[in-house]
């Protein structure tokens, strides 16, 4: 599918309120099995009892991850799209919508208190190679240049595999951590995923899911609605009941969201990115137009989901932080695990809703 134009090194972490995780060596033991291959190594099940700052907003970001109402990037912060993540998981559940940790949801949420929040991962060897990309070009020409529009280092990479920031992770690991191959690592509980359940795969498209922490496995969407004024993508199934939720960048004044019933026309995984500045007010037509290739820095990221509207669409982003906080040119940008999560969930012939 050729898709219509729409703009969009290993760190040594610091961290506080940290402790040592209880069995390094034993740990490190597990990693040795398997240091060549890509598939990160859970190490432990515990739920962290540590004093990091606002764990239970960790935890309630973790569990709403894992039950479909994403709360954007997972860094413990009481910001929009945790708020917006709470008020779809209540209005999922039948509770009073408040946006908040109430009661009342503190009481639903319980249902999934195994849930830790987070976890200590080994990364093998495969993983902590990349490829990376370490001084990414800002323009498209010099982008256009470069195999694939992979990750800048390791820790972006671990960032994005467990739907958090860098910041995030240096808060959840000790001053003396060394991320890289063979050293335990604590991350946000965001799951292992099973590989007997990929299915048939199509331009690396397991790899990525598996980067993304995202199950292949999805329930079936029988609509979607994009809504303004929330700031969110909304998912319901045939019973009309809403079954998933992400947070969205929405369009701009320049360039505002087509408002309308459309439909999904089709899914691109791990798409070419067809540049054309002539299709851009903030962009030079002396730029030449250029095919930039597939990767989650891409500025469509990992997936582009295509409407019967020319030019528009929804896709991934190279910049999960700035979801629900910056502007687009129209199109509907989720993060990339967000993205990858919608692309197995609709089809072509899916009705699209877009309203303020």
């Amino acid at each position: 599918m050729k898709i219509p134009t729409c703009l969009v090194g290993a760190l040594l972490l610091a961290g506080c309120n940290a402790s040592p995780d209880k069995n390094p060596d034993e740990a490190r033991q597990a990693a040795q099995v398997a240091t060549s291959d890509n598939s990160l190594i859970f190490a432990d099940a515990e739920a962290d009892e540590r004093p990091f700052t606002e764990t239970a907003i960790v935890r309630a970001q973790v569990i709403l991850d894992h039950v479909g109402f994403s709360p954007g990037v997972i860094d413990g912060k009481e910001g929009a799209s945790y708020a917006a993540a709470m008020r779809g998981f209540q209005q999922a559940y039948d509770l009073e919508v408040t946006g908040k940790l109430d009661a009342a949801t503190a009481q639903a949420l319980q249902q999934w208190r195994q849930v830790p929040a987070t976890r200590v991962i080994i990364i093998p060897a495969g993983f902590a190679k990349g490829p990376f990309v370490p001084a990414f070009p800002k323009d498209a020409a010099d982008q256009a240049k470069l195999p694939a529009l992979g990750y800048r280092n390791l820790t972006e990479a671990l960032a994005e595999r467990f739907h958090t920031t860098p910041e995030t992770l240096v808060a959840l690991n000790s001053a003396s951590t060394l991320v890289g191959a063979g050293r335990p690592f604590r991350v946000p509980n965001i799951a292992d995923i099973d590989r007997s359940t990929l299915g048939e795969d199509s331009r690396g498209w397991n790899g990525t899911l598996e980067r993304l922490g995202v199950a292949p496995k999805h329930p079936s969407a029988a609509r979607i609605i994009v809504d303004k004024s929330d700031g969110v993508l909304k998912v319901f199934d045939a019973n009309d009941k809403l079954i998933a939720q992400f947070p969205a960048t929405m369009g701009s004044r320049r360039d505002p969201l087509p408002i309308g019933t459309w439909k999904i026309q089709g899914v691109s995984r791990n798409p070419d990115f067809h540049y054309n500045p002539k299709l851009f007010w903030d962009v030079s037509d002396s730029k030449e137009a250029a095919l930039l290739q597939p990767g989650p820095n891409s500025p469509v990221g990992v997936a582009w989901i295509d409407i019967n509207k020319p030019h528009y669409g929804i896709h991934g982003t190279s910049e999960p932080h700035t979801i629900g906080r910056a502007e687009s040119h129209g199109c509907v940008r989720l993060t990339n695990w967000d993205a990858a999560r919608l692309a197995q969930m609709v089809k072509p012939g899916t009705p699209a809703i877009f309203q303020n």
